[in-house]
């Protein structure tokens, strides 16, 4: 089987950890879930989310749909190198998911990749 793909959880520059925080604030029940939907990506990378995931239209975000008692979705990106970068999580409470939330994934996006072409240079 090939190489696992690799989970990196969105921090931003401060180093706060505000998707970690999110899933630790869940129920038990729910970072279960959140849990095995992270190691079926890591696993199976792009098929791993299958039937669960879809490809936001006009951006480079993915949304993981995380069903329950509670609506959980995660959003994120692929990146080089086989790397998903979990950018943010959020409880979903109407059918369609909340501009607000696809706009701080993007945003948390532009400023994590900011940084790493500050770092990487």
């Amino acid at each position: 089987m090939d190489e696992k793909w690799e989970i990196e959880l969105y921090e931003n520059a401060r180093g706060e950890k505000l998707v970690e925080e999110f899933f630790d604030s869940l129920e038990v029940k729910a970072r279960l879930k959140i849990n095995h939907a992270i190691e079926l990506l890591e696993t199976f990378g792009l098929e791993g989310g299958y039937p669960h995931v879809k490809k936001l239209t006009g951006s480079d975000l993915w949304e993981y749909r995380i069903l329950g008692s509670d609506s959980i979705r995660i959003l994120y990106v692929s990146i080089t190198g086989k790397i998903f970068l979990i950018l943010h999580g959020f409880k979903k409470k109407k059918q369609k998911t909340p501009t607000k939330e696809i706009k701080i994934a993007q945003v948390r996006l532009q400023e994590y990749l900011a940084r790493k072409k500050i770092i990487d240079h």
